[in-house]
């Protein structure tokens, strides 16, 4: 049996149980070999999001192909319930960023809003979910994040679910403080994480229209990142890191 000492973690499609073989990606095949510089006989760490996490050991690979036996489970499979995140899409690397950055920020579900001053419209879902993979290996994940299909901001907020807040990172200065906000649902929920998401702007922020209608909703909060005008990334993902220190797992 191999040692449990490597650092390297592999999402994978199949099932995982002791004993079990798979075949890896043209793609994990390139990573393991080229990459991580690993060769037959090393470890592996496999995950699916299902079975929990498992050790393996390759068994061959090639430049377009290997094999791996799953050995031994080192996690059982544990929920990672996390916050929402729906966010009007940007640039591309800024976009792409958000999504590495929330999935390590513990996000369970990412939602591209289009709103009135949304300036892309080209959105590659399975890009957003190879992003989702990497960072779940790195940051020692167990779940990749949920991708909902691309929608106006009206059918989002349509479609948002009862008893679930929806917390609307407000440039406006309306909103309030999200350290209050946050912690007011921590204490609400009596240790328990609360159902929540946050909606992040475009560039440029929502249109005052938007601002009126989401103002109107019960279950909408607005909330407020301080004094400093932030870029739409940097609004989003602050959001979460005060979600992550306040609410987040251990807390």
């Amino acid at each position: 049996m191999t040692p449990y000492k490597t650092k390297t973690r592999l999402f994978v499609d199949a099932g995982l149980t002791a004993g079990g073989g798979l075949d890896v990606s043209e793609a994990q095949a390139h990573y393991l070999g080229h990459v991580m510089r690993l060769g037959t006989g090393d470890g592996v760490v496999l995950f699916n999001g299902r079975d929990g996490e498992w050790s393996a050991v390759i068994d061959s690979l090639a430049k377009k192909r290997g094999a791996l036996t799953v050995e031994k489970l080192l996690r059982p499979q544990s929920a990672e319930p996390g916050p929402w995140l729906a966010f009007a899409p940007i640039k591309k690397t800024s976009t792409d960023f958000i999504i590495e950055k929330a999935t390590e920020l513990g996000v369970s579900r990412l939602c591209p809003v289009f709103t009135k001053n949304t300036n892309t419209t080209r959105i590659n879902l399975d890009r957003f979910r190879a992003h989702a993979i990497e960072a779940v290996e790195q940051s020692q994940r167990l779940t990749v994040p949920e991708f909902m299909e691309p929608q106006t901001l009206d059918q989002f907020i349509a479609g948002w679910p009862p008893g679930r807040i929806l917390l609307h990172l407000d440039e406006s200065g309306g909103g309030r403080p999200i350290a209050e906000v946050l912690a007011r649902l921590r204490d609400q929920g009596g240790g328990d994480e609360p159902s929540c998401g946050f909606l992040s702007g475009p560039e440029g922020g929502f249109d005052a229209s938007e601002l009126d209608a989401l103002g109107k909703l019960d279950f909408v909060t607005g909330v407020d990142l301080g004094p400093r005008v932030l870029r739409a990334d940097t609004a989003a993902l602050s959001a979460l890191a005060c979600w992550q220190a306040l609410l987040g797992s251990g807390h």
